[in-house]
């Protein structure tokens, strides 16, 4: 009886993974289109690596398809080797968008980007003379006096009748007062003017602690100002990229971006080719995935110049391409939400 029961079982698995192939209806071994797009897709050590790959081999590990990578340089031909069925799926981070669905079909999205730019960094003596020039640092100027001129008011208030040999008199107590809390304010401490009484002094003790804050703020908005401001000032949305060079991957979700807002852009192949261009010229732009641009940029000789902007034009969500009505697309994407939901897909993510 067991022995009869046992060959059932062996019949019916046997039979589970005949109908899972025949259900396919693809022929051994399947053709996965690949392009090297790090950290998603890498080659180390004559194989291939990245969280895309990754993600595959967990999923085969349920399905134990055979399988053979077929790489294509351009993004424009892993895109068209998709649409046409000359591979049978691509686990390459491929953006979603309302042109692609039409042309193929998406899986489940297993990682959400989002497009942004990045440009040269003009921190130098002349944008430093700019902002110095600019409406907005003549505004914190005048706030910074304004705060100045208050506790050097409250410090005379207390001050003009007890302390008149420091603090007296009308206007010249005023720029007594003044003077007291710009030094103490910048920590010089020259001793030549010190508040006496109680309401002074707790005045003097609240401004010392008040100016450290606002002096580490003023030290944090320079450095900024001479860094990320350079962007942020000059990139705010997608209009603003009208003025500028932009250079973006031809056939990418950001191609399609610029397009559909008119925007002119320098279409190249390669990443490093438009990671070199901004390089050149600082009026350049590139238009791009956020993890995959800062990928690049850090692996670069260029890496210390090029700044990426905080600023995201739209989201991005990566997902598994496949020709249309593919038999393989309910099986592999079943699988996919199935690993999405793991501790180990999430350490993965961490990871990269």
């Amino acid at each position: 009886m067991k022995k009869a029961l046992l060959f059932l079982l062996l019949i019916t698995i046997g039979y589970s993974a005949f109908a899972t192939q025949d259900s396919l209806q693809i022929q051994s071994p399947i053709k996965i289109g690949i392009k090297v797009t790090p950290p998603f897709v890498t080659k180390q050590n004559g194989g291939y690596d990245g969280l895309s790959i990754r993600s595959w081999e967990m999923i085969n590990e349920k399905l134990d398809l055979d399988y053979e990578y077929v790489t294509f340089e351009t993004l424009e031909e892993l895109l068209s080797a998709v649409e046409s069925g000359s591979v049978d799926m691509s686990i390459n981070p491929i953006t979603v968008t309302t042109q692609r669905m039409e042309r193929m079909d998406f899986s489940q999205p297993y990682f959400i980007s989002e497009t942004v730019a990045a440009k040269k960094n003009d921190s130098n003596f002349l944008y430093f003379i700019n902002n110095i020039l600019s409406w907005n640092f003549f505004k914190a100027l005048f706030l910074l006096v304004a705060v100045i001129f208050l506790f050097g008011f409250l410090v005379w208030i207390f001050e003009r009748k007890n302390n008149k040999e420091e603090f007296g008199g009308k206007w010249k107590g005023l720029a007594q007062g003044f003077w007291w809390s710009a030094v103490t304010m910048t920590t010089v401490g020259y001793g030549d003017k010190s508040p006496r009484t109680l309401g002074g002094r707790i005045v003097g003790f609240v401004w010392m602690f008040a100016a450290i804050i606002m002096i580490s703020s003023l030290t944090a908005g320079i450095a900024s100002s001479l860094t990320y401001q350079s962007l942020q000032g000059t990139i705010r949305n997608l209009n603003d990229l009208e003025k500028m060079k932009v250079v973006t991957i031809k056939g990418s979700s950001a191609d399609e971006l610029l397009s559909q807002y008119n925007i002119r852009s320098k279409k190249v192949d390669f990443l490093s080719d438009a990671i070199q261009q901004i390089s050149e010229d600082k009026s350049g732009v590139i238009v791009y995935d956020r993890p995959i641009l800062k990928y690049a940029i850090e692996e670069s000789d260029n890496k210390e110049d090029i700044l990426i902007s905080d600023i995201s034009f739209k989201k991005d969500y990566y997902s598994y391409s496949f020709p249309k009505n593919s038999p393989l697309y309910y099986t592999i994407n079943t699988n996919l939400i199935a690993i999405l939901k793991t501790t180990q897909w999430n350490s993965l993510v961490g990871d990269y």
